[in-house]
């Protein structure tokens, strides 16, 4: 599946989602009501009501063990991949232990946010396996941190508006579509690597000394060997304060608004002025990050340097940044429908753009964990989820986050294969597509059996 095919099949699938829509809008019978199972999980206002709350006590059983234990493999293979694991998480705590939708959402980015900030911590203590510069691609942070951000408020918006079933179809058609090019991209690599490891066993097994003599299964010596560095030491490099002040200054304007507006009355004036103010912020800050890729692009060609500014193998053109800025939205809308941090867009995105999947999947979660952490920082305000749960289940999302990168890591060291970060990826996705879609069309059925209301609601009426 080419990126062009990819693009179509998109945009081919969310049409006929829409189309479908005026189907159900014309029926008659139904009942506008709100849906019993909102995906307005997200919704900071929706989560305003008290009444729908369901808290299960946190005890020993055996609904416990198993919410632990796919949580624990839910988080290690999320944070690997670099896509959180939200949309696993939600169904999990939803049909096991038994919590409603909303509260589900909200722990749910408890865990991812315990996950990434793990997996953070321990990816700032590996070094970059090709390079020396930091594992961490700043720069393609802070392009796609703001977008991101603003596109969970749009997410959250449009939970309140949208009817559930079309958010089902919406998940399952994008998760479909990214899982299956993140497994094609992951044989492509897989391919690769295979004719790189047979050729690096062609060059190792013959080699010529200084004297012309040809020397079989000789081992050889890099000719400039990597400097051995401490953890504390690749720490340090890895860390860039600069870019740590600007993406935290990124995270505290969006909170102070939200918190801000949280206190308004809906759709007042200031609602929307407040509103409307994030887009300005989050288009400041990708322009200033967007400009200067843009200028090293130019400067590069106009001076024949090839190299690259940052991770990204592609050049960075108008066209490519309006892309880039397109689908950092798209993944936070993704990540305010489903409760997720939006690496489901992100990481199949750095890896479509040319980043190598180590990096591809620590900077993803680098930037899950400022989208995640200011969901939870939102959702401790208003009170939306038990803080027993919230501390048990984030410390086994912490678990899990570190024990997951480091046997991966391992892993890959020993085969040689960086594919697996891919086919990771991939299989989270789908595992996601899957539960979500399960959930939801059952949830589905069940509304158009209750005969409730199945078009699109007001966004004011329904606060």
């Amino acid at each position: 599946m080419s990126t062009r095919g990819f693009v179509i099949y998109l945009l081919s699938g969310f049409s006929v989602a829409l189309l479908s829509l005026l189907f159900f809008s014309d029926k008659s019978g139904y009942k506008p009501t709100q849906p019993s199972l909102s995906s307005a999980a997200n919704s900071i206002h929706h989560y305003g009501s008290e009444t729908d709350k369901v808290w299960p006590e946190l005890r020993v059983s055996w609904r416990l063990a198993i919410a632990t234990v796919i949580g624990f493999l839910g988080s290690a293979c999320g944070t690997v991949g670099g896509v959180g694991g939200g949309g696993i998480f939600v169904p999990m705590l939803t049909l096991v232990i038994g919590f409603d939708t909303k509260s589900a959402a909200a722990l749910s980015k408890c865990m991812i946010m315990g996950a990434a900030a793990s997996s953070v911590w321990y990816n700032l203590r590996v070094p970059h396996p090709t390079k020396e510069v930091p594992i961490l691609d700043y720069d393609l942070a802070l392009l796609f941190q703001p977008m991101l951000m603003l596109g969970i408020t749009v997410g959250v918006s449009l939970s309140v508006v949208f009817p559930y079933w079309l958010i089902t179809v919406l998940i399952i058609i994008l998760f479909v579509g990214t899982s299956s090019r993140s497994f094609f991209k992951g044989i492509m690599m897989w391919k690769e690597e295979t004719l790189l490891k047979k050729e690096m066993a062609r060059q190792q097994a013959t080699a010529v000394n200084s004297h012309g003599e040809l020397l079989i299964d000789t081992p050889y010596e890099p000719l400039i060997p990597r400097e051995e560095k401490s953890a504390l030491q690749i720490l340090c490099f890895n860390l860039r304060r600069k870019w740590i002040f600007f993406l935290t200054m990124v995270w505290v304007s969006f909170l102070l608004l939200q918190i801000i507006k949280n206190d308004l009355k809906t759709c007042s004036t200031w609602y929307w002025i407040l509103f409307c103010l994030q887009l300005p912020i989050a288009l400041v800050l990708f322009g200033y990050e967007a400009i200067k890729l843009y200028k090293f692009q130019k400067n590069g060609m106009c001076n024949g340097n090839t190299e690259s500014i940052c991770e990204a193998s592609i050049e960075w053109t108008a066209m490519n940044l309006a892309f880039c800025a397109f689908c950092g939205i798209l993944g936070g809308t993704v990540g305010g429908l489903l409760g997720s941090g939006g690496g489901f867009i992100l990481g199949p995105l750095l890896l479509e753009i040319g980043v190598i999947p180590q990096v591809a999947s620590a900077t993803a979660t680098f930037v899950m964990l400022f989208s995640s952490s200011l969901s939870v920082v939102e959702f401790y305000l208003l009170k939306r989820f038990p803080i027993p749960y919230a501390i048990y289940l984030t410390s086994v999302s912490v678990l899990a986050g570190f024990w997951g990168q480091y046997f991966v890591r391992k892993l890959i060291a020993i085969l040689g294969r960086a594919s697996l970060i891919v086919f990771i990826l991939s299989g989270v996705i789908f595992a996601s597509a899957i539960t979500m879609g399960v959930v939801g069309i059952e949830n589905s059925i069940q509304m158009i059996h209750d005969h409730e209301f199945m078009g699109f609601l007001g966004f004011c009426s329904s606060q």
